[in-house]
Formats: C-alpha cells, structure tokens, sequence
C-alpha cells in the first residue's frame, strides 16, 4: 500500500520513546531525561479504591466534565492554594492528564489556520498540538535567563492569535516567572481578546522560597485557561488526571471534545485522585523536599561545568536547561552520552531550540543515593566529549 499523506506528517515525532530505545540498546544507563517522580502515589489514593469496587454503577460511563465529589475536592484545592475561586463564570473540567486539557483548550478556542504563540524553549506536546489541530505555533524567544519578553510577545500578535501560553514552572528551563510578567501576559491578553493558556503542572515544585503565581487569580477568567495535572506532585503518571479551569463559555466546546475523544475520565483513576487530594500536608512536604535536596547536589555538580556551558538558575519544577558551547548537533552529542557513557538527557532541538546545544537534565526520578553517579556521568561525559573536543 502506498504510504497515506496526512496531517501528522507535519507533527515532530515524540522525543522520549526515541531516547527511550537507545537507553534499551545501552543497558545500565541511568536516566535523566523523562520528567517524573520517583516517589509512588499517596497511601490515601489506593485506599479509596475498594470505595470504587464497591459501587456497580461506577463500571458504567460517568459525566464527561467529571465525578463530583472529586471536582469538589478540587474546587477547594484551587481556592486554598492557587487563589482561584469557581463560580458562575469559570468550571473546572476533570481530563485524562493536563496534555489532554491542553489539546481540548486548542481544539475549543481554533480554527484551522489560527495562530498560538509558544515561548522558546516550549513543551513539545504543546507544538505537537497545535500542528495536530491544523494551527500554527508563532515561537518567541526568551531571554538568557529563559525568562519572558512580554513586549515580545505583544509585537507576535496578528489577527489570527488566538492565545498566549505560559509554563511556570518552567518545563523545560525549570524557572519559575515573575508575578509581574505572569500579569503583563495576562493584561496582552485582555487587551487584544485572546486567550492565556496557563500550564501549571509543576505548582509544587518550587524552591528556594519562590511563591507559584497562577494568573487564573488574577481576575479576567473570561480569558484564562489554567491546566494542572496530578501526574507530577502525586506521583500519578499512568494514573492520567489531569483538570483544566476554563471560562463557563467555552465548557459547550470543551465537552464535545472530550466526549468525543474520551467520554469520560476514567473514574477508577477519579477516585484515586480524590484519596490522593486528602493525602497528609507531610506528603508532598517530605517528597519534594527529598528532591529540592537532589537539586542541590545537581547543581553542585553542574557547577564543575561552568567552562563548557551555561547554567540559569532555575527555582522550579525538576530541571535544568543546558547551553553547550559547542557546535555540536545537540542530538548526536545525547546519542553519544548514552551509547559512551550510559547516562541519557534529552536533545534541546525537541524544545525548538534550534540554534546552538542546549540538553534538558531531568531529576525528578532520582533519589539522594542515586543522583551521585547519574550526574557523575554526565559531567564526565561532557568533559570528555565537548571539553576534549572529541
């Protein structure tokens, strides 16, 4: 059969399965390229399920915007930690992980042909998205710090914009933005009648003292789309929930997405994700906390590579963003750090940084007995291939 010409020729095939396959052809490597936890889910979840065993009727289709017990819980999470208030305007909408709330925010506020803008370095299931629903991502580069540049981001606009999104924490620099910019973002938005697309999976993740900011308390929810997920803090990643606070008006449009794609979440994962949001405060406390020690002890060894790249700091979620003064392909240099020194990292050309080296260093998965000898490879690998010029 001749090979099909459709949409998703145009779509960049998904990095991690392909870094994925040369750490199965490398064995022993240790992985610092996937973004997740190493901690399992709260006992709280998995005690609710037998709740759901019990109830017959929990086997059949349950509402598409989600159960409600759990979209209460959720309603107070969001007023006690992110300032967000549901009420007559704004709903909260229970989807199969925050790459799902994004992709329903997409297909809910196009048409084919509109514009989104992404700031560089962006998420790459955001841009894979966005070329999936036929639109196309307008790209703004951040500052040196990866920072936002919102006069930038106000001179991208045309008449096809259609949002504005923003990842803080930062996936993949691992910054965190300033209320400040968070809000003059929110303000373009208002101004010009667009949408903010407000991706907060890493909310928990922060350190050093930094606040997490979410631009859904700012006001305006006639704009703003906020996505959160418990893949991350919870340590949920199959479980898939995520949830999306969107403006009543668009929550006709979002459920013809997910009913059509979905249904409904899955309810098992529902309930589980309802025991984990009565988890105890030392939950979450004890294990981001294990990993902002982790943190410390990357970031002590990264230092030792000052000569050969640039480090941001970086005060939030689990990564580090790499500039590599090299003239490398950032690919074949991850190839090589797996194949030669069995330690993986993912390729900054994924994140759309096409220009120059740049390696995202993930350490979420890693505990303090552990992250010794990753990062250890790591730096001897990049000393050897990049400061010896091999």
């Amino acid at each position: 059969m001749e090979s099909l010409t459709s949409r998703m020729q145009a779509v960049q095939s998904p990095i991690i399965p392909v870094v994925g396959e040369l750490i199965k052809n490398s064995p022993g490597t240790i992985s610092l390229g996937q973004g997740v936890v190493s901690y399992s889910p709260p006992p709280e979840a998995i005690e609710l399920l037998p709740k759901f065993l019990a109830e017959p009727a929990n086997h059949l289709y349950k509402a598409v915007e989600g159960i409600p017990p759990l979209l209460t819980a959720l309603a107070g999470k969001l007023f006690a930690f992110n300032g967000i208030e549901i009420n007559e305007e704004n709903c909260i909408v229970v989807t199969a992980g925050s790459n799902m709330g994004f992709m329903n925010a997409i297909l809910a506020i196009t048409s084919p042909g509109d514009e989104i803008i992404l700031n560089t370095p962006y998420y790459f299931n955001h841009e894979m998205a966005i070329a999936i629903a036929g639109c196309r991502a307008v790209l703004v580069g951040t500052d040196e710090n990866y920072q936002l540049r919102p006069e930038a981001i106000a001179q991208a606009i045309t008449s096809k914009t259609r949002a504005i999104v923003t990842i803080s924490p930062n996936n993949p620099t691992g910054v965190v933005y300033s209320e400040a910019a968070l809000r003059q973002v929110s303000q373009i938005c208002g101004a010009h009648g667009i949408y903010h697309i407000s991706d907060e999976a890493y909310e928990y993740f922060t350190y050093n003292g930094v606040k997490h900011v979410s631009p859904g308390a700012f006001g305006g929810n006639n704009y703003t789309i906020s996505l959160y997920s418990l893949s991350k803090a919870y340590g949920f990643a199959s479980w898939r929930i995520g949830y999306m606070v969107i403006p009543k008006h668009l929550l006709v449009a979002i459920r013809k997405v997910q009913d059509t794609i979905l249904i409904c979440p899955p309810v098992v994962s529902q309930y589980a994700a309802l025991g984990a949001l009565q988890a105890k405060e030392e939950y979450l406390r004890d294990n981001i906390g294990a990993i902002a020690q982790v943190r410390q002890l990357v970031l002590e060894s990264l230092n030792r590579l000052q000569d050969l790249c640039s480090i941001t700091s970086a005060n939030g979620a689990f990564y580090f963003f790499l500039k590599i003064h090299t003239q490398m392909d950032a690919f074949e240099l991850v190839k090589r750090l797996i194949q030669e020194y069995q330690v993986a990292v993912i390729p900054g050309t994924t994140f759309g940084m096409e220009e120059g080296c740049y390696l995202r260093v993930a350490y979420g998965a890693l505990q303090k007995e552990t992250v010794k000898e990753g990062i250890e490879r790591l730096v001897r690998g990049l000393q050897m291939i990049v400061g010896s010029g091999e």
